[in-house]
């Protein structure tokens, strides 16, 4: 973004805060202000996210950069696992104006309170858990990959970055690992041979029903898969399951996120994951805002807060 169009875009979302003076992301009318002022955003921005939409590239993923976060007036770094944006940030409304080009925000009921806008933050004490709220390496995997519903993208705006500037967001695209899996791999993973359990977030436990890795047309498909929850059910599929992971390793690419950069995954076609970092608790750790957007919300089972999507 080039500094003219983030001050414009600083502008629109201000803008909207002093329409819905006081108003919740998760309300109506918050909402529709969002969607209208979506169509105010530059040209450039709006005809990437259209592109991205419609073609999400070898990689799966985008960058933007220099997006106004309003640094100034963040708050500390918040230390919950169950923290959540609920009100009108310049933030916050930059991911639910972004979110209505890329189709609708939607978050899922049990996680985060159903939250459209979700805190990324390390949470003391649980530095080894495999989700958000950790520090160590976080592995490869599809956002919710035991959900039937799964989002189409995910959203991470980073407000701020870890001190050491370590963390970074790892991304591995089902596009460049397949011409490197072997035929057998790619038979083995297309077959239902494989169970995904749920996160410890959903507090659901069980796992799914014998699902594909690899789903869709053969030359381009869909990949479902969290490496720390999916087991596969045969030394066939384990197998396959180690070389996928190890080529989703050799194709990595990583970005160390700072403030006002915004990526945006293909969560039906790339992995994510994290490097390992060291919070400090000091109010100052890294801290990103999350949302998910599915192109297709009738799709889905859904309840409703307000006008926002809350999958069940």
């Amino acid at each position: 973004m080039s500094a003219a169009d983030a001050d414009e875009l600083l502008a629109i979302a201000r803008t909207v805060i002093r329409q819905v003076p006081g108003g919740r992301i998760d309300d109506p009318t918050m909402l529709a202000a969002c969607r209208q002022a979506a169509m105010l955003m530059p040209a450039s921005l709006r005809g990437t996210l259209r592109e991205f939409r419609r073609e999400s590239g070898e990689r799966g993923a985008a960058l933007i950069s220099n997006l106004p976060v309003d640094e100034p007036s963040l708050p500390s770094t918040p230390g919950t696992s169950t923290s959540v944006q609920r009100f009108g940030t310049v933030p916050a409304l930059l991911l639910m104006m972004i979110a209505a080009e890329l189709g609708e925000p939607v978050a899922f009921r049990p996680e985060k309170s159903g939250a459209l806008v979700q805190d990324v933050v390390p949470v003391q004490g649980k530095e080894d858990f495999q989700g958000n709220a950790g520090s160590v390496l976080l592995s490869f995997h599809n956002e919710n990959a035991f959900h039937p519903y799964r989002p189409d993208f995910v959203m991470l705006l980073c407000l701020r970055a870890d001190r050491d500037r370590v963390a970074g967001l790892r991304t591995a695209c089902v596009r460049e690992v397949l011409p490197l899996l072997s035929r057998e791999s790619r038979a083995a993973l297309s077959s239902p041979d494989f169970v995904t359990a749920a996160p410890p977030s959903f507090g659901t436990g069980g796992s799914t029903a014998p699902h594909a890795v690899l789903s869709g047309a053969p030359e381009d498909p869909d990949i479902r898969v969290d490496f720390a929850a999916t087991k596969p059910l045969g030394p066939g599929a384990e197998q396959a399951l180690e070389e996928l992971r190890g080529l989703c390793e050799k194709v990595a690419h990583t970005v160390v996120m700072h403030p006002g950069d915004l990526a945006i995954v293909d969560n039906r076609v790339a992995l994510h994951g994290r490097t390992a970092f060291r919070p400090r608790y000091d109010g100052a750790d890294r801290w990103l805002q999350r949302t998910f957007v599915l192109q297709d919300f009738r799709r889905s089972r859904i309840g409703r807060l307000g006008d926002g999507h809350v999958i069940d």
